[in-house]
């Protein structure tokens, strides 16, 4: 069994748009709850080391492919990009023998189902999903079970980042497109703290806002600003789609 003690500088709370997820060439599929809400999704909520610069780029959370490094070190955050499975700046894996226990979130199953939705056609199962990120990354966080789950409900609750968009008129569509900095300005206005932005692209081609980030501290409770910009494939003007 791994069991590691780590110290962690902050969290990511990653967010992702299903539209974005959803029109790519791999397309997605529902959870058996249906089909989820048109706004952003939990990802994760994952612990990052402190001063962490290695000079090969780790594996992105779900991509053996395209790398996406996030370190944060005094609220700045940074992303890389590579190609190979190396060297990484969060921690794994920490107890492979602590397994996700179904009755330990039992009173958050209605809103995991609401706000941490799996899209992907690899399983229906939003509770493999779930047990995959809490051994993955939540049992690096220095939390119990129910905690993690908690903290990153808690922290997703406090903005509806779709909400947050709209107000600013930034509003899902297949044909407009909208500014990057529009995007992360309007959504440290609401939040009082600069986020980190991931795009992607979609069938066509089209590059568009993918998952949001958000630097969290220690605690797990206060938003802090990220405060360099992500790097790869986000462009000046990026699109929001329907879904």
């Amino acid at each position: 069994m791994k069991l590691a003690v780590v110290a962690v500088a902050a969290l990511l709370l990653a967010a992702g748009w299903p539209g974005s997820f959803c029109d790519t060439q791999a397309g997605c599929c529902f959870p058996d709850t249906g089909k989820p809400a048109a706004e952003f999704g939990i990802h994760g909520l994952w612990p990052n080391y402190a001063k962490c610069r290695p000079a090969a780029a780790a594996v992105a959370d779900d991509d053996d492919d395209v790398v996406v490094e996030m370190v944060v070190d005094g609220g700045a955050a940074v992303e890389r990009h590579q190609r190979r499975r190396r060297q990484k700046c969060w921690p794994e894996y920490c107890n492979d023998g602590n397994k996700l226990r179904p009755w330990e979130i039992k009173d958050l199953v209605a809103e995991l189902d609401a706000n941490w939705p799996t899209l992907s056609c690899k399983g229906g199962k939003s509770f493999e999903f779930w047990s995959y990120e809490w051994k993955k990354h939540g049992t690096c966080s220095g939390m119990d079970q129910h905690g993690y789950f908690a903290a990153a409900l808690e922290l997703k609750k406090r903005h509806d980042l779709a909400a947050v968009l709209a107000d600013a008129g930034i509003v899902p569509s297949d044909d407009e497109s909208y500014s990057l900095d529009s995007i992360r300005g309007a959504i440290a206005a609401a939040t009082g703290a600069v986020p980190n932005l991931e795009c992607n692209r979609d069938a066509a081609g089209e590059t568009q806002l993918f998952q949001v980030y958000q630097c969290v501290d220690r605690s797990g409770k206060k938003l802090v600003d990220c405060q360099l910009p992500m790097q790869g494939k986000c462009r000046d003007k990026v699109k929001l789609p329907t879904f």
